[in-house]
C-alpha cells in the first residue's frame, strides 16, 4: 500500500498544475508547474509563440526538476492590457512567476526573444536566478540593425501581419531537412498572434542593447543554438567573459521542438553544469 501511495504521489507532482500572477504592470501571468526537484528550471518561450512550444521539455524534465513554463504578457493565455511591450515589461512576467512560486537558484531557459527576456530577468531578480541558457539567440550581440534595415524588415508586418509573419518564418527559422508538418504548424500558429503585440515587442526586440544587457549578467550563462546561423562567440565575450556555447547541429530555429531528446539532452547538461558545486 505505501509502495502504491508514493506512485500515485509522485505521478500527481509530475502533473502540470496551472497558475496566474499579475506582472509588475497589473497584467495577468499564466504559468504551469509540473514536477519536483532541483535546481527548478524555468521556460520562457520567444517572439509570438507560447508555453506550448515546450512540451516536450516540460514532460521530460518534471521527472526530475520543478519545472516552470510561462506564458509572457500578449501571448497564450496571459493578458493583453499592456501599454509598452518592451523586453523589461516581459523580464518583470518572469520575476512575478519566480516572487510567486519563491524559486531560489533557478535556471532559466529562453527561447528567441525568450534570451533577452531572461537576461532581463537575472536583472530584475538577481536572488533568485543561478544560470541562464538563451536558446537559439544571442548570436551576434554586437551587430545592431541599422533604423533603415529596421523599417525595410517591419514595413510588410505592419501591412499584412499575418502573410507576413507566416512567409518569414517559412523562410528563415527552418531548414531543408526540417518536418514539413511542424513547420506548417509553428508557421501558421505564429502568423495568428495580434498584432498590437507582436509588432512592438519586435520593434523593442530590435532596439535591444544585447551586448549591454549580457555584460550585467553575474550569474553564469550557455548559449545553446543551432547551427543553423554562425554564433559570434567572441563578441559575446568581449561582454562576459565567461559565457559559454553548445551548438546544436542539423536542426533549425526551434531546435527543441525539431530534434526535442537531442535538445533534451544537452539542456539538462548545461542545468547540471553551470549549477555544479
Amino acid at each position: 500500500m505505501e509502495i502504491i501511495t508514493l506512485f500515485v504521489s509522485s505521478l500527481l507532482a509530475a502533473l502540470p498544475i496551472q497558475g496566474t500572477v499579475k506582472s509588475a504592470d497589473g497584467v495577468e501571468i499564466q504559468y504551469e508547474v509540473a514536477g519536483t526537484g532541483s535546481p527548478p528550471l524555468v521556460l520562457v518561450h520567444g517572439w509570438s509563440c507560447d508555453r506550448a512550444y515546450w512540451r516536450a521539455q516540460i514532460d521530460h524534465f518534471a521527472k526530475d526538476h520543478r519545472v516552470v513554463a510561462i506564458d509572457l504578457a500578449g501571448h497564450g493565455d496571459s493578458g493583453r492590457n499592456r501599454k509598452e511591450w518592451t523586453m523589461s515589461a516581459f523580464g518583470e512576467d518572469v520575476r512575478a512567476v519566480l516572487e510567486a512560486l519563491d524559486l531560489r537558484g533557478a535556471v532559466l531557459a529562453g527561447h528567441s526573444m525568450g534570451g533577452p527576456v531572461i537576461l532581463e530577468a537575472a536583472r530584475l531578480a538577481p536572488d533568485r536566478v543561478a544560470a541562464l541558457v538563451p536558446v537559439d539567440t544571442l548570436a551576434e550581440v554586437e551587430t545592431r540593425m541599422s533604423p533603415e534595415v529596421r523599417e525595410e524588415f517591419l514595413a510588410p508586418i505592419r501591412a499584412d501581419f499575418p502573410a507576413a509573419t507566416e512567409g518569414f518564418v517559412r523562410q528563415f527559422m527552418f531548414t531543408k531537412r526540417s518536418d514539413p508538418k511542424l513547420v506548417e504548424r509553428i508557421a501558421s500558429d505564429m502568423a495568428k498572434a495580434p498584432p498590437e503585440v507582436a509588432i512592438p515587442a519586435m520593434e523593442s526586440l530590435f532596439s535591444y542593447d544585447e551586448a549591454a544587457a549580457l555584460a550585467r549578467v553575474s550569474v553564469p550563462v550557455r548559449l545553446l543554438n543551432a547551427d543553423h546561423f554562425p554564433t559570434d562567440l567572441a563578441a559575446a565575450r568581449r561582454h562576459k567573459p565567461d559565457v559559454e556555447l553548445t551548438v546544436m547541429p542539423r536542426v533549425g530555429h526551434f531546435l527543441m521542438a525539431e530534434d526535442p531528446e537531442e535538445f533534451n539532452r544537452l539542456l539538462a547538461r548545461a542545468v547540471r553544469e553551470l549549477t555544479r558545486p
